[in-house]
């Protein structure tokens, strides 16, 4: 039964009930039992709002730890441990990373029924962004500095991971779609292993206005990107999945949280997303002026400063951000038509997002803000 006292955050900007039950501690408990070290529950000051799992911080008896529950269509044994994989090969390249706890055999992945669950450290720090929804801008520039420089870090722990890609498209930022030479036709392909997005899609005219979003878009993307090199990537670099020394706008950062939508992608396409998630408000579209170029420029001032970047670098960047999110937008769709049965919320993933994300950079203030991209190396110096 779902605790209507919990709110989870919506898809426009609102809060509503949640589409998984909020964490119990008669779940938790036996869940802590089986870790090693993590100590006996006490209680939870704190349950997470966001709304494709349930979360929580949970007091034990030798401190605070971090609780997530998927269910097991969304996350298995299997994809799980994927994450958890990447996140320790991260953690040995220098990237401050809570560690999973783990049972007496060492799995750090656990299952009860239909659920799975991971149990963290508590990340050093403060979660300043904790209560921000997805795609609500950074706080500053100074914090898309520090976000942008600490990304590129992750890029370069990231290199020699060289894992097989990820076991599901559900709720992972993948890029085959987006880096086909026919998407339409490359997702035609996929279908037969996505039975609930192909339900979706086959009732309605989906190749046409597929086509018609990308077509604007996809050849000079895919003549700015080439064959860019492999990388695994985190997949969904927003603020609020980052630790904070403090509030201060020269805070630092402490630790990057959340490898949940990571898959083998290539560095340009995370600093795109890196960019859509942080410099553009999208729950403001109405608006049409929702493009924060300073907030965009500041992160790849960051980036640059770790992990140099010319200006073919930022032409592939702003080539990409139109069309960067169209694969997790799919499984977006994917999850709320096949696991969560939400046709409404499916619609939107759909409609308002994976088209209606693209469209606006086709407006005046989306190609002013494609241009600052291109032209960001004139000001790499934040002010």
């Amino acid at each position: 039964m779902i605790d209507d006292a919990h709110l989870a955050h919506g898809l426009a900007g609102d809060e509503l009930p949640p589409d998984w039950p909020p964490l119990a501690a008669s779940e938790v408990a036996p869940v802590l039992e089986r870790v090693v070290g993590a100590g006996g529950f006490r209680g939870m000051p704190w349950r997470s709002p966001r709304p494709l799992s349930a979360a929580a911080l949970v007091e034990t008896t030798t401190g605070v730890v971090f609780v997530k529950r998927h269910h097991v269509a969304v996350r298995s044994v299997a994809t799980l441990a994927e994450e958890h994989a990447y996140a320790a090969h991260l953690r040995a390249g220098g990237v401050p990373m809570p560690a999973p706890y783990a049972d007496a055999a060492g799995h750090t992945v656990f299952t009860e029924g239909d659920w799975v669950y991971e149990v963290h450290a508590l990340a050093r720090g403060q979660d300043i962004y904790r209560d921000a929804f997805s795609w609500s801008p950074v706080g500053g520039r100074q914090h898309a500095e520090a976000a942008g420089a600490m990304l590129a870090r992750l890029h370069l722990a990231a290199e020699g991971f060289d894992a097989p890609q990820r076991g599901t498209h559900i709720l992972v930022a993948r890029a085959e779609i987006l880096g086909a030479r026919d998407p339409v036709a490359a997702l035609e392909a996929q279908l037969d292993e996505r039975p609930a997005l192909a339900t979706y899609l086959r009732a309605r005219d989906w190749h046409a206005a597929l086509h018609a979003t990308l077509a604007p878009w996809h050849a000079a993307m895919r003549d700015a990107i080439g064959e860019p090199p492999r990388l695994w990537t985190h997949g969904d670099w927003h603020v609020s999945n980052l630790c904070w020394s403090d509030a201060t706008d020269d805070a630092a950062i402490t630790e990057v949280l959340d490898a949940g939508l990571c898959a083998a992608t290539f560095a340009w396409f995370d600093i795109a997303t890196a960019i859509e998630r942080n410099a553009i408000a999208w729950l403001d579209i109405a608006r049409g002026d929702i493009g924060r170029g300073d907030l965009a420029c500041a992160l790849l001032a960051g980036y640059h400063a770790v992990r140099p970047l010319g200006d073919d670098d930022l032409r592939a960047i702003a080539s990409l951000l139109p069309l960067v999110h169209v694969d997790f937008a799919l499984s977006e769709v994917e999850y709320f038509e096949g696991v969560t049965r939400r046709g409404d919320h499916a619609d939107v993933a759909w409609h308002t997002f994976l088209h209606g994300h693209a469209a606006w950079f086709a407006t005046p203030h989306g190609q002013a803000f494609l241009a600052t991209i291109r032209h960001a190396r004139r000001g790499f110096v934040v002010q």
